[in-house]
């Protein structure tokens, strides 16, 4: 099948012309003669096989089609305009656009801490949020479906795509449990948490890779009752009191508030960290630039303390 091309310097000679409302108006803002426009126009109804125009006494009178094409027109001109504002980055008056794909081992609740300063910079912004494992928004990243990534982990560089990892920042971890286990686990943390029952992120996560440190540091082994890639699961299990877990200390007071579970401690020497992965070394997006921008203020080991 034969892709047809529409030829847009034509299409720019016809709006302007029905913007303009007159052959004469047009050819001077396009600094081209009457003659040369109207061959144009002309070539571009025969492409299409319609007329845009009519003739009503001397004027130039936009056909039923012609009215679909100019406002056509309109919108892909429009865009055009914004497309050339975001490179130059100068302001524009539609919303600003960004896509986020969320590593779906970063809680629910940290993606939105980060996200905040997006939604903070004074003018409209339109965000879509996909969630998904790191080695599917990588290839989303690669083929420009996302704007960039946010991961507990910075991203390695495959064999065809460079990628870079932006630090957003890093905090401790809180350990929660529902009231009755947490009343337990509260006297003598952290080693209250030795054999404990315990809910923990899956084995291929930057946060279990650092719970297993500190517990191996400190001599612990809890006992595993559940792994969970989904964060959001996790605390579910938890607040029925089925073991403890752990969570980014930055978002330890609204744990226990959304799920009605506990504070047992904090460790402040088991660190989270967060990035934000870029196909760009240089961020030029305003909405990103902003992200990394005020997120490097978290500060370490913030949460509920033993």
């Amino acid at each position: 099948m034969t892709m047809e091309w529409l030829n847009y310097n034509h299409f720019q000679y016809f709006w302007t012309v029905a913007r303009a409302g007159s052959l004469a108006d047009a050819s001077k803002e396009l600094m081209l003669s009457p003659s040369t426009v109207s061959a144009q126009i002309h070539a571009l109804e025969k492409s299409l096989g319609v007329r845009l125009f009519r003739r009503k006494g001397r004027q130039l009178v936009l056909t039923e089609i012609g009215q679909l094409a100019y406002s056509y027109a309109q919108n892909i001109f429009s865009l055009g305009r914004e497309f050339m504002n975001v490179i130059k980055e100068r302001p524009t008056d539609r919303p600003l656009r960004l896509v986020v794909g969320a590593d779906e081992a970063v809680p629910k609740l940290v993606v939105r801490e980060l996200l905040k300063p997006a939604f903070e910079l004074g003018r409209s912004v339109h965000v879509i949020c996909r969630e998904g494992p790191p080695e599917r928004l990588l290839s989303d990243l690669a083929n420009y479906h996302v704007d960039v990534i946010l991961a507990d982990q910075p991203a390695r560089s495959s064999a065809g795509m460079k990628v870079f990892s932006h630090a957003l920042g890093e905090c401790g971890v809180s350990f929660f449990a529902a009231p009755k286990l947490a009343a337990r686990l509260k006297n003598g943390f952290p080693q209250s948490l030795h054999r404990a029952p315990s809910l923990l992120p899956t084995e291929h996560t930057a946060m279990r890779r650092n719970l297993d440190r500190w517990f191996n540091s400190l001599g612990i082994e809890p006992v595993i009752v559940g792994e969970f890639d989904d964060s959001a699961l996790t605390k579910v299990f938890g607040s029925d009191g089925f073991g403890f877990f752990a969570v980014p200390s930055i978002i330890a007071a609204e744990i226990a508030h959304r799920y009605s579970v506990e504070a047992i401690g904090a460790a402040s020497d088991c660190t989270e960290r967060f990035y934000a992965i870029s196909i760009d070394r240089k961020i030029k997006h305003p909405a990103i630039i902003a992200i990394t921008r005020t997120s490097l203020s978290v500060p370490s080991g913030t949460g509920a303390k033993a």
